[in-house]
């Protein structure tokens, strides 16, 4: 698994996950190449705008199973915390958001739980009209996290945006856009093309002033998400110790509806 970085004409630069086998699922070494290629990124004044995409068939399915069943084990077992854990691996991903550059999303498939809140924390997405997305954390038994219930109603709206927390709902990348999540739904075949299209018209601006651009407005937003991401880590730590998200990932593994008992 890697993150791939191609540089294209007039400094834009693409950052694609690439795992397809596991559908660029979340896992450390996912969020440590991401968090590399960021630190590359960010180091390299020729980058002016960054495109953040997967390889096909999905942009992200979320979470690792595999991490999440390992963390609800421990916490269960030997009493671990969880909550710096995952205050950590938040870390890894939202590297995203701190790049001095605007960063676009192209999520090209499937975003779901943490993979798109990844998107949700570029400056600007673009989904692929067939895609499924939607932050499945309470279907699996677990408190969101990864940014998603800070994220989220600021692109959403309050109402909108806890209906789809309390849901897990997942809707069509077409539905996305028409919600106001994403600034507009291609085929997905376009996507990438629109997404460097769009790349393109932003490092055609003045490259000073859209990097002040961005540190004006996420100025105002920062100390807040840092609360929000100790709220929800917090929140996760607890989650890991139930057997609501044990029955979560087996019925996710399983591909069937969970059966929580609330405990």
């Amino acid at each position: 698994m890697s993150v791939r970085l191609e540089r294209r004409d007039l400094g834009v630069t693409v950052l694609t996950l690439d795992d397809p086998d596991r559908r660029n699922a979340m896992t450390v070494a996912m969020g440590d190449a991401l968090r590399d290629r960021c630190a590359e990124v960010a180091a390299d004044g020729r980058t002016r705008v960054v495109v953040l995409t997967g390889t096909p068939p999905a942009f992200s399915a979320g979470g690792d199973l595999d991490m999440l069943e390992d963390l609800a084990r421990r916490t269960r077992e030997e009493g671990l915390d969880a909550g710096p854990t995952m205050r950590r691996f938040y870390q890894r991903f939202l590297a995203v958001r701190e790049l001095p550059v605007p960063v676009i999303a192209a999520v090209n498939g499937h975003a779901i739980g943490a993979g798109l809140c990844v998107a949700l924390a570029c400056d600007l997405l673009l989904v692929a009209e067939d895609a499924k997305v939607g932050l499945n954390f309470a279907k699996l038994g677990l408190h969101p996290g990864m940014g998603a219930t800070w994220l989220l109603p600021r692109l959403l709206g309050t109402q909108r945006a806890t209906a789809w927390l309390y849901t897990g709902a997942l809707v069509s990348g077409g539905e996305a856009a028409t919600q106001g999540l994403a600034l507009a739904a291609h085929p997905g075949e376009e996507l990438l093309e629109r997404a460097e299209q769009l790349a393109g018209d932003v490092a055609a601006s003045a490259p000073v002033v859209v990097r002040q651009l961005k540190e004006t407005l996420r100025s105002g937003e920062r100390d807040d998400l840092d609360t929000a991401l100790e709220r929800e880590a917090a929140a996760q730590a607890v989650s890991y110790g139930t057997k609501d998200l044990v029955e979560g990932l087996r019925a996710a593994r399983e591909r069937r509806p969970p059966r929580f008992e609330g405990r």
